[in-house]
């Protein structure tokens, strides 16, 4: 179970995790949004995420918190990317300039990076929940039962979780 803020790597660490575990990987914007950024409905998503989960291995990133404790029953694992709000709204900047037009491998079908109404709507959300969306993870980390926790507040601390992750070993003919 990988949460952060946005920017704060959760794609990127959680397709790393995957090839390097062999695991399936999902990310909670190809739930969250439908074609045209068009938001799915609340009622939809949430049991979307709890078919994923149900799975026996798997490596999810996102939020939609109404999901957490389900999650959490069902994980081993829980890795917290809480970087600082400069770098992450720098990085959400970044890759909106840099895919412009694009549709990220991470994102629902035509729902292509880009300067519209959602984006700054978005920018604004990054700065009002950096305080609110933070404590909800806090609760998570500070009351682990039986998960490991991996709280990371650096990109540092990052690279060097990465760093530690096994490789996968092919299988020898």
């Amino acid at each position: 179970m990988i949460c952060g803020q946005p920017g704060s790597g959760k794609s990127t660490l959680a397709r790393i995790m995957g090839d390097r575990l062999g695991l399936p990987v999902y990310h909670m914007d190809q739930i969250h949004w439908t074609p045209g950024w068009v938001e799915r409905p609340k009622a939809e998503k949430t049991p979307l995420v709890l078919d994923i989960i149900g799975q026996d291995a798997w490596v999810f990133e996102g939020g939609h918190s109404a999901t957490y404790a389900d999650r959490v029953a069902r994980a081993d694992t829980f890795i917290w990317l809480d970087l600082p709000v400069s770098l992450r709204f720098f990085r959400v900047v970044w890759r909106t300039i840099r895919d412009h037009g694009k549709v990220r491998p991470d994102m629902a079908p035509d729902c292509p990076e880009g300067f519209h109404g959602e984006t700054w709507a978005f920018w604004k959300w990054i700065w009002q929940t950096r305080t609110s969306a933070r404590a909800k993870l806090a609760a998570i980390a500070d009351n682990p039962g039986h998960l490991t926790i991996h709280h990371l507040q650096s990109r540092s601390q990052v690279a060097a979780f990465i760093a530690n992750l096994p490789i996968k070993q092919e299988a020898q003919p």
